[in-house]
């Protein structure tokens, strides 16, 4: 098929274009840049490149038909974050196209009540870009179901990969954190330390993608997590990566506010994000009806991720 991917050059575009175009289909890139995917791979040289700056496009009205005019049977949407963005593209696709994939979040869920937690659970999101995200989900699904535009929904958790730094134990993206835990050393965490968090490597996200693709009746109108097997305490994931050293996990625990008094704005509201919502996800439903199995555990991941860290000179231990 000829696949449109909007945003691939990203995490989870650095794998996907490659396990499409080895999959023999005709690839369309469209990016606002030519920046490099974060891995290289032949496979970029059999897809086609095209720029295009979204907001610029989307503002003149001219995005949606700029996709179109590519003649796509597949679109896969990485980076849309508002609802008048994702209207716009329906639109300008409404009976053109075969399949319509959407990158979610978890965060849609809001916290969790009953872990792990499925698709079908109510929502409670809160933060801006949960509730936007929400929104966007309703609209498309609502789109499935009363016109049936072939729509489906893509839900990651934190997205891990080489080339760039993983939701840590502290459940920010400071690497001293690792370096610490590395070298042994003393390092905090908010309350109890049994906060959760959800990775997946870019690649199972990419693989979700192309299982929804192979099995289009079971997944158009449909939403499915894209996680690891099995979230992390932030307790138990700060053990584990200073046992990779050799080292027994230092902790500190701290209340909340304690614990925010030692952090920089950046990283205390990063945190606070994450363990206010401590996400625990199912992949259920995708293991059923996409048939999907991810390679990596949360651990394995985040260990990929921190070697290419250590050996780019990002982490000093």
């Amino acid at each position: 098929m000829r696949v449109v991917v909007i945003g691939g050059t990203g995490h989870v575009g650095t794998y996907l274009v490659p396990r499409l175009v080895e999959a023999g289909h005709e690839v369309i890139c469209i990016s606002r840049g030519r920046r490099e995917p974060y891995q290289p791979h032949g496979a970029w040289s059999r897809a086609q490149r095209v720029v295009v700056d979204r907001v610029e496009a989307e503002a003149a009205g001219e995005f949606g038909r700029r996709v179109a005019e590519l003649v796509p049977d597949v679109v896969i949407d990485m980076v849309c974050f508002t609802l008048d963005s994702a209207r716009h593209l329906v639109e300008a696709l409404r009976g053109k196209v075969r399949h319509f994939l959407h990158t979610g979040t978890i965060w849609v869920h809001g916290p969790t009540a009953e872990a792990q937690t499925t698709e079908q659970q109510p929502r409670r999101p809160f933060g801006e870009y949960g509730i936007r995200k929400a929104a966007i989900e309703d609209y498309l699904l609502g789109q499935a179901r009363r016109s049936g535009f072939p729509v489906t929904i893509v839900h990651p958790g934190h997205i891990v990969g080489p080339g760039w730094a993983p939701v840590n134990p502290a459940g920010n993206f400071n690497v001293e954190v690792f370096a610490k835990l590395a070298r042994g050393e003393e390092v905090a965490l908010p309350n109890l330390g049994l906060e959760t968090v959800h990775h997946v490597h870019a690649d199972d996200v990419a693989q979700v993608f192309v299982k929804a693709m192979a099995n289009w009746s079971s997944s158009v109108g449909e939403s499915f997590h894209a996680v690891s097997p099995a979230a992390l305490t932030l307790r138990g994931y700060a053990e584990s990566v200073a046992g990779w050293f050799g080292k027994e996990a230092k902790l500190r625990f701290l209340p909340w506010e304690e614990w925010k008094a030692t952090a920089s704005r950046e990283d205390a509201d990063a945190t606070w994000d994450h363990i206010a919502h401590s996400p625990n996800c199912s992949i259920e439903k995708a293991r059923r009806l996409l048939g999907y199995q991810p390679r990596y555990r949360s651990l394995e991941a985040v260990r990929e991720a921190l070697s290419w860290l250590i050996e780019a000179g990002r982490v000093s231990i």
